[in-house]
């Protein structure tokens, strides 16, 4: 890519995802956009690859490897308490061009690789309801999985907390993953239905590049994919993944159309396929990977809740509903969808945050 275009990526990614979010990262963002060295180390990564959250994560990764080094100071992911400051940016840049081999070796090779744990929040009410649909026990199959941490819900305990002080609790009592998050009403809607436990029979997880948890180097690659401020987030990410060494589910590589009805076939009975906001990096092929679920559903009952921009999920199953736009609501959209006799039927239940930490349920 070329160096004009990555300045002007790390420009965007500074003032339109890390400004008012992380001071670390529209900071470090900012002044890379303005230095030919540091966002020429950009340039190595494939054009789809190549944005400011890649760069942050080879650095993130690279201070999680010396932690001893004085720049540790600025990222409380590793304990350090010190806001940004005039020597911040000076002493991350010659950080960076000390290790510049090491850093387009980890641009060029690794991509940014999110499982947001707190995202099971907005699934997990709809996977209740296809489970009650199912009349009780579902099989789960995630696609776009990486290290399949969400594959987990059914382990997690749950606090939402609602309008006028109510709160809702699901899940185990003594989860070892608990996850609030803030659901307020849409005009007409009342509150979901959650139940206690999930009956889950079986687990599988599909992604190009599945994270296998039980590789210390990759654990430590997701973790320096969550921004290093964003301490919630890394204790999140480091509570499911212990967790998960307890209920490990089957990772498979492969794509999310071509070997969608091969990873189904891992499991019996009602299916639920969970998709987290992966659709859009399907290479187009959003379209494709609907009439591939309308084909499973064909010969098992399959459910399939989404959590998407409206424009490469529901808009395929539920068209007409432009209000649910992430243009119109800078969000994504819960839904669910069954097929009968090859037709499906869809409802969108809610609107979701980035991080799963807040929701709006809508009306039936």
């Amino acid at each position: 890519m070329e160096l004009d275009e990555v300045k002007q990526r790390l420009r965007t990614f500074a003032a339109g995802q890390a400004a008012g979010v992380s001071p670390l990262y529209e900071h470090l963002a900012g002044h890379a956009a303005e230095d030919d060295e540091i966002a020429g180390l950009l340039t190595a990564a494939p054009d789809e690859h190549a944005d400011a959250a890649l760069l942050l994560a080879a650095a993130h990764r690279l201070v999680q490897a010396d932690p001893v080094h004085p720049l540790f100071r600025y990222y409380p992911s590793l304990g350090g308490s010190d806001g940004v400051d005039e020597s911040t940016w000076p002493m991350f840049r010659d950080f960076l061009l000390e290790r510049a081999d090491r850093v387009r070796e980890l641009v060029a090779t690794r991509h940014v690789q999110t499982n947001e744990v707190g995202r099971a929040a907005g699934l997990y009410p709809a996977v209740a309801l296809a489970a009650k649909q199912a009349g009780g026990k579902v099989a789960l199959l995630e696609v776009g999985c990486a290290a399949g941490l969400l594959l987990g819900l059914d382990r997690f305990g749950y606090r939402y907390q609602c309008d006028g002080g109510e709160q809702l609790a699901a899940g185990p009592a003594k989860a070892a993953v608990g996850l609030h998050c803030a659901l307020d009403l849409g005009p007409g809607a009342k509150l979901p239905k959650v139940p206690k436990k999930l009956a889950v029979t079986g687990k599988v997880g599909l992604d190009n590049a599945p994270v296998d948890l039980s590789d210390e180097d990759e654990l430590a690659w997701l973790e320096a994919c969550v921004w290093a401020d964003q301490l919630d987030r890394i204790r999140l990410l480091r509570a499911a993944a212990a967790a998960q060494r307890k209920d490990v589910p089957e990772l498979l590589g492969g794509d999310a159309v071509d070997d969608l009805a091969a990873a189904a076939a891992r499991t019996e009975g009602p299916l639920v396929v969970l998709t987290s906001r992966v659709l859009g990096h399907t290479g187009g092929r959003d379209a494709e990977f609907v009439e591939a679920l309308a084909k499973l559903a064909a010969d098992r009952p399959v459910w399939w809740v989404s959590d998407e921009p409206y424009e490469v999920s529901l808009v395929h199953v539920l068209p007409g509903r432009g209000e649910l736009a992430f243009a119109e609501t800078y969000g994504c959209t819960l839904g669910l969808t069954s097929w009968r006799d090859g037709v499906p039927e869809a409802r969108a239940l809610g609107q979701t945050s980035k991080y799963g930490n807040r929701m709006t349920w809508l009306a039936a």
